[in-house]
């Protein structure tokens, strides 16, 4: 196993560029990723990577060893895959990716019942609003709100979210009620938006008599955190658009209402993002299932799931559409 070990540090840190990032990443220290790289060398007989004190590149040799080094550790999950799937005995580590509201509201409630139900699988969840990257951050799976701009990837559609635009009562008062998208921005309506490093130009995508449009709204605020938009409209400082399973406690105590109702948000896709190859893996397969069921009972439930493009709610897979 110290020898695959090796091969599994030298392709995180050629896709993360760094030491310490990889060993972070393997939750080893430093100094392990380090002997490890350095005992692979001396095995191979060769020089992985050019070191200095601020930068780490891969030699030629290094970038050749590559893709062998990964065809290897998926040869060996297929091996492991199948073994699994003969002793229905799913083990190891998880790592998923979700949005901040997603994963503190729906998904995390949800995983203590899947381990429980499966006791050798551990899994590692990393909540955040930026677009993460399965490959180069060795996630398994990413549930997300939206449209992927991966195309190497899958997706497993679970629902359709209803969004809504909503503010303050304090807001509404000081501000006006906005009818619609037209007036939030011919009256300059301060708009919550989350951007993130990377992020593309902010648009609201709305629903209007003439079909979908988007409004290039602004505002005095920002942010990457989609919960820090919430508690600014909630502190009364502008208009949120926000997934309504995120807000409907909200709107139910009239600690926010509903604005410019005449244009509502159009639905938002919530999916499941993997690669073909981690699909293979048991254990990657029944999170999904699992998740995928739950996630799309708990919107319901919840009366927020949009009956829009819905079949019988099965969640099938599907190639990746482009943004919409």
């Amino acid at each position: 196993m110290s020898y695959l070990d090796n091969i599994r540090t030298f392709v995180r840190v050629y896709e993360l560029g760094s030491m310490s990032a990889a060993g972070r990443d393997l939750r080893v220290s430093p100094a392990v990723t380090s002997a490890r790289i350095s005992q692979l060398e001396e095995y191979l007989g060769v020089r992985l990577f050019q070191r200095t004190t601020r930068n780490l590149t891969a030699t030629e040799q290094g970038r050749a060893f590559y893709d062998g080094a990964v065809a290897v550790l998926d040869a060996v999950d297929v091996a492991e895959a199948k073994v699994m799937h003969l002793t229905d005995t799913p083990r190891g580590t998880l790592f998923v990716a979700a949005p901040l509201g997603l994963g503190r509201r729906l998904l995390a409630p949800q995983t203590p019942e899947f381990l429980a139900t499966y006791p050798e699988i551990n899994l590692r969840l990393r909540l955040s609003d930026r677009a993460v990257d399965l490959t180069s951050e060795g996630l398994d799976l990413a549930f997300f709100l939206g449209q992927p701009e991966d195309s190497n990837l899958r997706i497993r559609k679970i629902a359709d979210c209803q969004r809504v635009l909503c503010a303050s009562p304090a807001y509404v008062a000081r501000r006006g009620l906005p009818a619609d998208g037209t007036a939030l921005l011919r009256d300059g309506h301060d708009c919550l938006n989350l951007r993130y490093p990377g992020a593309s130009e902010f648009q609201w995508l709305l629903q209007t008599s003439e079909g979908p449009r988007r409004f290039a709204v602004s505002g005095r605020y920002e942010c990457d955190d989609g919960d820090v938009l919430t508690d600014w409209a909630l502190a009364g400082e502008g208009v949120v658009l926000k997934p309504l399973f995120e807000v409907a406690e909200h709107l139910a105590a009239g600690r926010l209402v509903p604005v410019a109702e005449a244009t509502p948000p159009v639905p938002v896709q919530l999916a499941c993002l993997y690669t073909h190859r981690r699909h293979q893996d048991p254990k990657t397969r029944l999170f999904m299932e699992y998740m995928t069921a739950r996630l799309a009972a708990a919107l319901r439930a919840d009366g927020v799931q949009s009956d829009r493009n819905m079949g019988d709610g099965s969640g099938a897979d599907q190639a990746e559409t482009p943004p919409v």
